[in-house]
């Protein structure tokens, strides 16, 4: 288990369901590529749940990526739609009089292609979750030209839910370069075995396992992803 010796200048980081850990696991990626001497930037494209503190809306796991991040981008690039509540995007947009368009995404995006040598971008919910009313995370990944990295969260069902991902990638043509597993439940069973079911079934390697350490900053987490 470990990260490839190299890799693409930006990855899109999905996720098996929602909070499962793709902030968790994208700062962690961030501190390793850093560790590395590379120039690696975060990016949160729609983010739900976000509050006014004083400099416009912030959310919470897009000041995560952003302080993960070297060089420190502009907020307003990391994070192009802040939406005030915390729901699935579509609805939280639709309360913000909001339309999220690939535009200025892809605009921002590139932006911070410019200033890094690698962008970790991190998606919404699980894979299938929308962006918007007529925007799929596919076609963020097709627009932005990125290969996507699997977090799966560590507790019951997690197998199912990880093949159900992995195959609804496969059938969209996405090229998935490895998964994640993030241990979310202390308590599961037989976790040595269900990770091997895991690295067993699943048709890419795994980078590694991150233990359940609520808390936690990128930086401590990263050591959980080894260097290949």
């Amino acid at each position: 288990m470990h990260l490839p010796a190299t890799l693409p200048p930006a990855v899109f980081v999905t996720g098996t369901d929602t909070e499962i850990g793709k902030t968790a696991s994208s700062t962690a990626l961030l501190h390793a590529l850093r560790r590395r001497g590379l120039r690696a930037v975060g990016m949160k494209p729609v983010a739900s749940g976000s509050q006014d503190l004083g400099q416009g809306l912030r959310n919470e796991d897009a000041l995560a990526l952003q302080a993960a991040s070297w060089p420190v981008p502009a907020y307003a690039d990391l994070n192009p739609y802040a939406l005030r509540q915390p729901l699935a995007p579509e609805l939280a947009a639709a309360e913000d009089g909001v339309t999220v368009a690939l535009a200025p995404i892809m605009a921002a995006f590139q932006r911070l292609q410019a200033q890094a040598d690698i962008v970790v971008v991190e998606g919404v919910g699980g894979w299938l979750a929308p962006v918007s009313a007529t925007l799929d995370q596919i076609d963020l990944v097709r627009a932005l030209q990125l290969p996507v990295v699997l977090v799966v969260g560590l507790r019951l069902g997690c197998v199912n839910h990880a093949r159900l991902t992995a195959e609804a990638l496969q059938a969209r043509g996405v090229d998935c370069l490895g998964w994640i597993g993030n241990h979310i439940d202390p308590a599961m069973q037989r976790q040595d075995e269900n990770v091997a079911t895991l690295v067993q079934r699943l048709p890419m390697p795994c980078w590694g396992r991150l233990p359940h350490l609520p808390g936690a900053d990128g930086e401590t987490l990263s050591r959980y992803l080894q260097d290949g």
